[in-house]
């Protein structure tokens, strides 16, 4: 083998050693800059959900719910429908971007009003799942604004059929859909006046051992997950025989 040939393959395997040095450190920096992007994503998020908190599964997934005591749980200031003097209440946490959310809803709650008119008063209170679900928060925050110019329950019905999605153009464009007043309802949004008001909810939940979404309860009774419509009027049943 002479010199040139020697010297060749000495200069090929260099450069291969080089490149693969290239790779590594680039590898590092990009995993680096991925953590870090994760830490400040975290830090503006606004509010921290524990990792345990999720999704609930639908009702075939769901399995040995363990019974517990009836919980006297605050209404007064939240979004509700129905009779306030009504014998059953349902008090919902909820997500709007939930998929298991967007399932009972579409499956259970209109049914359920309509088997039971006038029985039943639903309270909503916010319980966006931020870890997992980007745009949950804000379309809480944006229902709220609704709400001060009374149209509440047409905006929450916007959210879960989510033609347009959740973000925050999409938002607006509901807005006017129902015909709110686009510059109260901008305004309403971009100072973040129910920002405080869904972290408390968030924060309330996790008090009282919230760890899922759909979560409701039932004249206090809990119930998890997206059950479907037997379960539900099995215990309404049950409470109004009482």
């Amino acid at each position: 083998m002479n010199d040139e040939t020697k010297k060749t393959k000495k200069e090929a395997k260099l450069a291969t050693l080089k490149r693969s040095q290239f790779n590594v450190v680039s590898a590092i920096i990009a995993f680096s800059l991925g953590l870090l992007t994760g830490y400040l994503i975290w830090g503006n998020t606004p509010a921290a959900v524990p990792a345990q908190v999720q999704e609930a599964p639908a009702a075939a997934e769901v399995q040995n719910q363990v019974p517990v005591e009836p919980k006297d749980i605050p209404i007064e200031g939240f979004p509700s429908q129905g009779p306030e003097d009504a014998p059953i209440l349902i008090i919902e946490f909820s997500d709007f971007e939930c998929p298991f959310c967007t399932r009972w809803h579409e499956d259970v709650y209109q049914p359920l009003l309509e088997e039971y008119p006038d029985q039943i008063r639903l309270v909503y209170r916010n319980f966006p799942l931020v870890g997992l679900h980007a745009n949950a928060y804000l379309a809480a925050e944006a229902a709220m604004c609704a709400g001060d110019q009374d149209n509440y329950w047409g905006y929450h019905e916007k959210l879960f059929q989510s033609e347009l999605g959740l973000r925050e153009s999409a938002l607006h464009e509901y807005a006017a859909q129902l015909e709110l007043d686009a510059e109260t309802f901008s305004e309403c949004l971009i100072s973040g006046k129910y920002t405080a008001f869904i972290k408390q909810d968030i924060d309330y939940a996790m008090s009282i051992g919230v760890q899922s979404t759909p979560t409701f309860y039932v004249n206090g009774q809990l119930v998890v997950g997206a059950q479907p419509l037997p379960v539900f009027r099995s215990i309404i049943d049950a409470e109004l025989a009482k």
